[in-house]
């Protein structure tokens, strides 16, 4: 992860990465808002510790036990810290879980005072142990010992391309090298993206969506950017998946991103599949929506202590312009029919 950042923005190289993280993640959270105003030279701090806590930190988990636990430790706090201040939260627990594995039977004792059995079992073992008093190895012992190193000896192979990836100046950030992806490469955020886009599904009730007047009414996402004064969310451990999409949908198009479409037509249709992926329907218990359309708009936080924020809203925004046209469900009947999509219900 750390040489994949080192690697892929600049901005990880002049330490001003975190300028802009907090604000354009994914899901930001309440704590990202205070976050991103904190002090130049704090953001300055924390890449620096990022760089730290990746490329360095990693390296003590080869030397020797309380080396090895002061790596998982500090990897634990940073995971936690993460979740504090963002909704990376499923990415961030399931990295803590590996980094347990740095903590043996001694370091975890404590977790074993009231159950007393244990904890004698416990620390007999390691009496024996300590006295040089090492049992006879059983059939068990033995099988379980060759079935390790078998395993061993599997990943250290096919890992040969992950490191020859992990070592090249052109190195893929997400990928598997076998197709039962026992080895992968991860990296999240290797460039940070420096504007945050949102995409705004909008409805009507009118016939003709051209004519003066027309009143487009806003639908919002569970969590995801939308309403100004709405405050950001969290939703640690949960993870909002369409939340997630509609992310990458936002600094893309809707021709790469044509499931967008595909909820359009959902919501035409009132779909109650769909609208419980949303947070709010501005048509709940009215005649559905005659037109739909997705609008572009570049947020960003307010400032702490701005009109804006003494207003009560955490977002300000501006329009890009259209990011797909108003479309009704008869529009999008044969649109529909030429991808093999169901049509929806009501049509």
């Amino acid at each position: 992860m750390g040489l994949i950042k080192i690697r892929g923005d600049q901005c990880w190289r002049d330490l001003t990465c975190m300028d802009y993280h907090y604000e354009t993640q994914p899901v930001p959270n309440p704590m990202s808002y205070y976050m991103h105003h904190s002090p130049w030279w704090f953001h300055r701090f924390e890449t620096l510790s990022n760089h730290f806590i990746e490329l360095v930190v990693p390296f003590l988990t080869f030397m020797g036990r309380r080396m090895c636990m002061v790596n998982g430790a500090l990897q634990i706090l940073f995971q936690v810290v993460l979740v504090i201040s963002g909704n990376l939260s499923f990415l961030n627990w399931l990295t803590i879980v590996p980094n347990l594995a740095c903590f043996d039977d001694a370091a975890l004792a404590f977790l074993f005072r009231h159950s007393g059995g244990a904890r004698q079992t416990l620390l007999k073992i390691q009496t024996e142990k300590a006295a040089g008093h090492n049992p006879q190895p059983n059939k068990g012992v033995l099988i379980r010992r060759v079935v390790n190193v078998s395993l061993g000896v599997l990943i250290a192979y096919l890992s040969v391309p992950v490191v020859m990836n992990l070592l090249s100046s052109r190195q893929v950030m997400n990928t598997s090298f076998d197709p039962l992806r026992i080895v992968n490469t991860y990296g999240a955020f290797g460039s940070i993206t420096k504007e945050r886009t949102e995409v705004v599904f909008q409805g009507t009730l009118s016939v003709n969506h051209t004519e003066e007047g027309v009143i487009w009414e806003e639908y919002e996402f569970l969590c995801k950017p939308g309403a100004l004064n709405r405050r950001p969310c969290l939703i640690s451990p949960f993870h909002y998946r369409l939340d997630w999409l509609m992310w990458f949908a936002a600094f893309q198009t809707y021709e790469q991103n044509e499931w967008v479409i595909h909820i359009a037509g959902r919501l035409l249709a009132n779909d109650s599949t769909v609208l419980s992926l949303m947070g709010h329907n501005p048509f709940q218990g009215r005649e559905q929506p005659r037109w739909i359309r997705g609008e572009h708009f570049r947020y960003k936080f307010t400032r702490p202590g701005s009109t804006s924020a003494t207003q009560g809203k955490w977002w300000v925004r501006k329009r890009i312009g259209p990011y797909f046209p108003p479309v009704n469900l008869e529009g999008l009947s044969r649109y529909f029919q030429s991808r093999n999509w169901p049509l929806p219900d009501s049509y």
